[in-house]
């Protein structure tokens, strides 16, 4: 077997799982789970409707680049969506469909780092383990950047060796982020270019949560909007990775896709191709239908603003908390270390969340996400309440 396997780490939920194993939760509690970034809002009845009229074409192969109709919705929604120029993003050259960020993030990475002993990419901590897994089995190093509430939990770039830069063949950006909802800004992204145009590496930027934020008036900004704003119409070295899960709760369909620079994404698709990872036709369909329609989206934000304010509201008084920038995770400061915390939590209040621990690996003798548990605000709102009460109980237990 390939010897890189033997770098994996267990996946964070392994380690939960492991955890609270050594407990037992009280039968008179219900079990609510905030670990698993997993949207339980319910999914657009107009896309099972899609899926339904066109589920005789199970029947047919599909198409690893996906339908120019597909391709064509995608593009169109990104200039939209990122205020990008018109007709810069196209669908013949820019844009491919991917079963979902996971799988994307994964193989991309496999499709772009050159093989070699010098090769890093760089990466977030915490993070979402993909990048980790992705690293090492393209046979690069990862090098972490710690994400600190000093620095509103986004990355120190400029704390970056000169050495690494050098290595550097791809840098992972996470906005909005995974576990901290920090959202990183037009001109760190402008920044951000401007050094992958001096070290030539690819940015590869995951931003599958960014349609749950808080201010209509101000989303989130993305990489490809940064490139607009510079005049960078070819995307160089720029790719993007969205979602259906996060965005309009379709996290079954497997639904997603990575845009940016042509010279990247038609390799890519080379690899794609004999990674064997097309999108079944109906799903095609129904997510042209999802791409094309917003108001389910816009509900779907307002349910994430009551459970927030909820939340928040509830906690308080007992935890740091405060509303992240966007994304639907609350990133909270524990009293006691955040493996005990969540421990305890599971023991007395039969509440699930993630510590902070385990999605982080050490870097200059910090574990940065040590010290705060992730709890992902992905069911009902009344669920999420009932869950932020018991939390607030065990709080006060302490």
């Amino acid at each position: 077997m390939n010897r890189d396997l033997s770098l994996l780490q267990p996946y964070p939920f392994e380690k939960l799982t492991a955890l609270k194993a050594q407990v037992t939760p009280p039968n008179d509690l219900e079990h609510i789970a905030l670990s698993i970034g997993e949207p339980k809002h319910p999914s657009p009845e107009f896309v099972a409707e899609c899926i339904k009229e066109n589920i005789g074409r199970l029947a047919n192969y599909p198409t690893t680049k996906g339908t120019p109709e597909l391709r064509q919705a995608i593009a169109d929604w990104c200039t939209r969506r990122f205020k990008l120029n018109a007709g810069t993003l196209t669908a013949d050259d820019h844009v491919l469909p991917v079963n979902g960020t996971r799988e994307a993030i994964f193989a991309f990475t496999q499709a772009a780092i050159n093989r070699s002993p010098e090769a890093v990419i760089i990466s977030p901590s915490p993070f979402y383990q993909i990048y980790e897994g992705a690293t090492y089995l393209s046979g690069a190093e990862p090098f972490y950047l710690n994400c600190l509430p000093e620095n509103n939990f986004i990355p120190d770039y400029d704390a970056v060796p000169e050495e690494i830069w050098q290595r550097c063949q791809m840098l992972y950006i996470c906005s909005p982020s995974n576990p901290t909802g920090a959202v990183t800004d037009l001109d760190t992204l402008k920044k951000l270019i401007a050094l992958s145009d001096k070290y030539d590496f690819i940015i590869c930027s995951d931003e599958c949560y960014s349609e749950i934020y808080f201010d209509e008036e101000q989303p989130p900004v993305g990489l490809l909007q940064a490139c607009a704003e510079l005049g960078r119409d070819d995307y160089k070295n720029c790719v993007v990775m969205h979602s259906l899960s996060k965005r309009s709760n379709l996290p079954g369909l497997r639904s997603g896709f990575v845009a940016g620079d042509s010279a990247l994404m038609i390799p890519f698709l080379s690899y794609r191709t004999y990674h064997g990872s097309a999108m079944p036709i109906q799903h095609q369909l129904a997510s042209i239908a999802a791409w094309n329609d917003e108001e389910h989206v816009f509900e779907n934000r307002e349910q994430y603003r009551r459970k927030f304010d909820a939340v928040i509201e509830i906690l308080s008084p007992v935890l740091d908390v405060k509303e992240p920038d966007a994304s639907f995770y609350l990133w909270a400061k524990t009293p006691i270390d955040d493996d005990k915390f969540a421990q305890g939590l599971f023991a007395s209040q039969n509440v699930t969340v993630l510590p902070g621990r385990y999605i982080s690996r050490e870097k200059d003798g910090i574990l940065a996400g040590s010290g705060f548990v992730r709890m992902a605000l992905v069911a009902t709102v009344e669920e999420c309440v009932e869950a932020a009460k018991r939390i607030r109980t065990y709080v006060e237990s302490l």
